[in-house]
């Protein structure tokens, strides 16, 4: 089975159906603490949804579209990185992630989200890679900048949550620009 080594303690391996038992046990450490920053349908109460979720990337990815995977840190799922958007013939993707509050701090994400990096532009030959998040999510944000991301702008009111609605920045890297950094 693929799974490729983070660190020591951590890896990060296809989150797949079979894993909803484990995704919605991580749900329930994670909810409340991701809630505002992803999407609606992403955060389930419990295994039957924590199991559509997971199916719904499933056939996203069997089309060669969306991917979603686990990070694992002494063999509990702590949270994950996903292709939310990933069109191969346009070159394009859009990189998310998310985390429950007792991995933060560790560089997980960061790691993580180089990987899918590496294997979008190295591998699939893509050449831009976007990162969208809630203009007030600074965590996010500084994970884009070390991803050596640039601001390219904001959408106004574009994410609503908990009946506001809030700016949305659009972070990017090209093929070149990830090619030549030093990592």
């Amino acid at each position: 089975m693929f799974s490729l080594a983070l660190r020591d303690d951590a890896r990060l391996a296809p989150l797949e159906s079979w894993h909803a038992e484990e995704f919605a046990g991580h749900l329930d450490r994670a909810r409340e603490h991701i809630r505002p920053w992803v999407g609606a349908g992403f955060v389930t109460v419990d295994v039957a949804g924590a199991r559509a979720t997971l199916e719904r990337y499933a056939a996203r990815q069997a089309v060669d579209g969306a991917r979603l995977y686990g990070i694992w840190r002494d063999n509990t799922l702590v949270g994950g990185v996903m292709f939310t958007d990933f069109d191969a013939a346009a070159g394009s993707c859009e990189v998310g992630c998310w985390l429950e509050p007792a991995a933060e701090g560790h560089g997980l994400i960061t790691l993580a989200c180089a990987a899918l990096l590496d294997w979008a532009f190295g591998t699939r030959g893509l050449h831009r890679a976007e990162w969208h998040c809630r203009a007030d999510n600074d965590r996010s944000a500084a994970v884009a900048q070390r991803l050596g991301m640039t601001l390219e702008g904001v959408r106004r009111e574009s994410w609503p949550y908990d009946g506001v609605r809030h700016d949305k920045q659009v972070w990017a890297v090209l093929a070149p620009e990830w090619r030549a950094l030093e990592r």
